[in-house]
């Protein structure tokens, strides 16, 4: 899913190509895309866009008499920038909105459309999209640390969770605690104020580092690289792949469709998380820590048939 660093590379693509350009056409290919009936997308036609902005994970389009588009790319939706009135000819486009410039068209892989639309009129009306949290690269000290320990759950729930923090996901999530060197199942409470600090210093500097990575890379262009798995990456999506700091392999837990991804040596002082899934097929065989795991691929290399 798109998170906080991916969501400003295309506020700052869109701001430089839509602002105060006026909305010729909405086409919608695939009418599950609307989540609204009203206002009806008929009244946003040759409107101006006043802003582009964000709301957690949202896109929202701002338009004159408080009129708002908002648009949620869930995990596989992708915009892409095309020539004024370009056929929605991809099997995976579900609508394209048209400026004299260019048209603006969302596209969403896989067979779950999850992605959403919702027009609105009223200011009040953006109220029922936020969820609470906070916005990580604004806060301060003691707003961060209220938002961290407001629940006792783990650093990743924590993170992840947009009552608390806004714009987080599971990629960012995973590179920001092997930033701080913290392990993803430390339980928010048990920090103490020095830790609390580290991690929210590798908050601001790990999502603002890739923000502005992200628009660089994209400059003059549209960004259509917009990926949760980047090979610069220091621990997500890299199971398996040695640490950039000491070499360490990443390691993984696993549940349900997500993947958190971190080095024990750097995060969890050597020390093996559990994954539900090999942890419950071996039990009491589950290896505790790297020495174990190695013993434990080794003697299983020495089996033979």
């Amino acid at each position: 899913m798109p998170e906080l660093p991916d969501l400003d590379a295309y506020l700052h693509a869109l701001r430089q190509r839509i602002l105060a350009k006026p909305l010729l056409e909405i086409r919608l290919k695939s009418p599950f895309l609307l989540r609204s009936v009203t206002p009806p997308l008929e009244d946003f036609r040759g409107r101006r866009v006043k802003a582009v902005d964000r709301i957690g994970k949202r896109l929202v389009f701002a338009f004159p008499d408080d009129y708002f588009l908002v648009l949620h790319l869930m995990v596989l939706g992708r915009l892409h920038w095309k020539a004024p009135g370009a056929p929605l000819s991809q099997k995976n486009t579900l609508a394209s909105f048209d400026f004299s410039d260019g048209s603006l068209q969302l596209t969403e892989s896989g067979t779950k459309k999850r992605a959403s639309l919702h027009a609105v009129a009223g200011v009040s009306g953006l109220e029922g999209f936020r969820r609470g949290g906070i916005e990580p690269l604004e806060a301060t000290a003691a707003a961060f640390r209220e938002a961290l320990t407001r629940e006792n759950h783990t650093l990743k729930r924590c993170l992840t969770d947009p009552r608390l923090f806004s714009g987080i996901g599971n990629a960012y999530s995973d590179e920001i605690l092997h930033r701080a060197r913290l392990s993803p199942l430390t339980l928010s409470q048990k920090l103490d104020a020095d830790a609390i600090e580290t991690l929210r210093a590798a908050t601001q500097e790990t999502l603002s580092g890739w923000r502005d990575r992200l628009v660089a890379e994209a400059e003059g262009e549209f960004p259509e690289k917009v990926t949760a798995f980047r090979p610069e990456m220091a621990v997500h999506g890299r199971y398996g792949l040695p640490c950039p700091v000491c070499a360490t392999p990443v390691q993984r837990i696993r549940y349900a469709d997500n993947e958190t991804n971190y080095c024990p040596n750097c995060q969890t002082g050597g020390r093996l998380l559990a994954d539900r899934a090999l942890s419950r097929l071996l039990k009491q065989d589950w290896p505790r820590s790297l020495e174990e795991m190695e013993g434990f691929w080794t003697g299983a290399r020495e089996i033979k048939p």
